[in-house]
């Protein structure tokens, strides 16, 4: 039974600032170019400040693939847009991936 897996990059509010424009035209034409193939589906979350009236976090990525085959492929991949993080965010992104159990 293949099982989905996600990719999931979040962007720390906290000190930081974040070009929303060149993150959603440039940045993401990057993220497609470089793994676009193995990607299934992508969602985008501006974040928006909690109950306790804080940005926690200026966005967070979620990239959902296939299946392993497809997420490792995509991993392999991932460089360009790796190193294109310095040019919209200048803080240090939380990376969490694994399989989509629900």
């Amino acid at each position: 039974m293949k099982m989905s897996y996600s990719l999931q990059v979040l962007y720390p509010a906290e000190n930081t600032k974040f070009d929303f424009d060149y993150y959603t035209t440039k940045h993401m034409e990057i993220v497609g170019s470089a793994i676009g193939p193995q990607i299934e589906k992508t969602v985008i979350t501006r974040g928006a400040p909690g109950p306790d009236g804080k940005l926690s976090h200026h966005a967070i990525a979620t990239i959902l693939f296939a299946d392993q085959a497809q997420f490792e492929a995509a991993m392999a991949s991932l460089g360009p847009a790796v190193q294109d993080i310095p040019n919209f965010y200048d803080g240090q992104p939380d990376v969490v991936a694994g399989q989509v159990i629900g």
